[in-house]
């Protein structure tokens, strides 16, 4: 808690003048362009990694970067992304899973969250990911790799369930995307629906436009 208290202070007496005039314009409103669904994860930062000012990114982060699907309640994910899309309007929506993710780890060896039984419940919402993961011929060593490229895919999916998506989607005011960022070395990839493979994100971004048959 010292090290926060302490940073802190170094934000207020260092950081924030040089975003100044920026957090004063942003005191009232926000417009953001982007919505990023991304992990809890400690070791993943939204705005570290894209380089984004305050007011560029909003966020949505929960174990596993997991979009529940559509039922008409009022949960935070579904509220939240429902506010970004109708009410700030943002253009893009990405979901971005990561390198070594946790979430994943456990949806592939429950034992690992025998425990938590909050944490299995939550992971069924990731049940396509694991099917999809089993039906593979994929080696052991692979397994985890791809879970987690597969699981942005099936997010995109359940996104579509969303009525405010859908309509936006159907206007053309909002585009989908797929990425994974790799921890250790810095890079991240984005799904290539046209060749239906992530590949390393380049300045181009292009939109996932379809509903994804998730292939192993």
């Amino acid at each position: 808690m010292d090290r926060l208290i302490a940073g802190l202070k170094q934000f207020r007496t260092h950081t924030y003048p040089q975003y100044k005039q920026q957090f004063e314009a942003l005191a009232d409103v926000q417009h953001p362009r982007v919505l990023l669904i991304t992990c809890s994860d400690s070791r993943v930062v939204p705005n570290l990694v894209t380089s984004a000012d305050p007011g560029e990114l909003f966020i949505i982060r929960n174990a596993g970067n997991l979009v529940p699907p559509y039922d008409g309640g009022a949960g935070g994910e579904a509220a939240s992304l429902e506010y970004a899309v109708a009410a700030l309007g943002v253009e893009h929506i990405v979901v971005c899973g990561h390198s070594g993710c946790g979430a994943m780890t456990a949806l592939l060896d429950p034992s690992l969250a025998a425990n938590m039984p909050s944490v299995q419940k939550w992971l069924e919402l990731a049940a396509a990911t694991r099917a999809a993961v089993d039906a593979s011929t994929l080696a052991d060593a692979d397994r985890l790799s791809r879970a987690i490229e597969i699981n942005t895919l099936c997010q995109l999916n359940n996104l579509r369930t969303h009525p405010s998506v859908a309509a936006s989607l159907a206007r053309g005011n909002v585009q989908l995307h797929a990425w994974v960022y790799n921890i250790g070395s810095g890079a991240v990839t984005a799904y290539d629906e046209a060749n239906e493979r992530f590949v390393e994100l380049n300045e181009t971004l292009h939109p996932v436009r379809n509903h994804l048959a998730i292939a192993s």
